[in-house]
């Protein structure tokens, strides 16, 4: 649906900001998603962007829940910049037990189950094993912040990063593909404030079962629904990203902001 819909002309709406874009395959795609895995599973619950963007709670629960991005990288699909995914991540007691990121354009699909180790297209993939922060290649994003503040944060923590130096920073504009290329072992890193549970869950997975790390920003136990993480090929390097990083508010997934 989403390959099919990049040769047509793309409808985009807004939601929370001039840059927060929604399109009509968005929430097609989720609609079908959900109503296909209801079919099979109708206790289970749904934790997906554009839902929860209609007014649905965000809120992680013991019961077995997936977490849905139906297009992760909105921006780039809207421009038809060529890394657009669809990531579905499966909690039980808030444990992700497995997940899946579908690169639509390269089609790569990437899936990883608890104990079962990690694969992109049925062949297993590993972090690169990377600890020295001089010699990695990094991802984050950039994006709009209303508050300057939290810009000017953004952009420091670049600097700091990049000054120490390392090999660079790359932005490739889906938090998902993001974590699928650490855990390939095609970048040694990846950090980012103020994305969503959905955008995480589906990678998260991926990255532990290759071999690599998932932090919060601060170097404490991962929280996915604190909005904001580290992902890395080795504790050491995720450790020395922390040391750097400086937080800024972002709110959380399971409360009111």
């Amino acid at each position: 649906m989403v390959r099919e819909a990049l040769k047509c002309d793309i409808s985009v709406m807004l939601k929370s900001s001039p840059v927060d874009l929604v399109t009509e395959t968005d929430q097609k795609v989720e609609a079908l998603i959900i109503s296909s895995i209801k079919q099979k599973f109708p206790n289970h619950s749904f934790i997906g962007e554009e839902s929860v963007a209609a007014g649905a709670p965000s809120i992680l629960t013991d019961n077995p829940t997936w977490i849905i991005d139906p297009i992760d990288g909105t921006t780039n699909f809207v421009h038809r910049f060529p890394f657009v995914a669809v990531s579905i991540g499966f909690a039980v007691n808030k444990e992700i037990e497995f997940g899946i990121v579908y690169s639509c354009i390269e089609d790569k699909l990437y899936s990883a189950r608890k104990g079962k180790g990690a694969f992109c297209n049925g062949v297993q993939i590993r972090v690169s094993g990377q600890k020295d922060i001089t010699k990695s290649l990094l991802l984050t994003e950039l994006g709009y912040k209303k508050d300057s503040e939290h810009f000017q944060t953004m952009m420091s923590n670049m600097q700091r990063i990049l000054t120490i130096p390392t090999h660079g920073i790359r932005c490739v504009g889906s938090a998902a593909i993001n974590m699928c290329l650490v855990a390939s072992g095609a970048v040694d890193a990846y950090y980012q404030i103020g994305i969503h549970c959905w955008d995480m869950a589906g990678g998260a997975i991926i990255v532990t079962e290759a071999g690599g790390v998932i932090v919060d920003i601060d170097g404490r136990p991962f929280d996915l629904m604190s909005r904001r993480l580290i992902t890395a090929s080795s504790k050491a390097l995720a450790d020395r990203i922390a040391v750097e990083i400086q937080p800024f508010p972002c709110g959380r997934d399971d409360t009111e902001n």
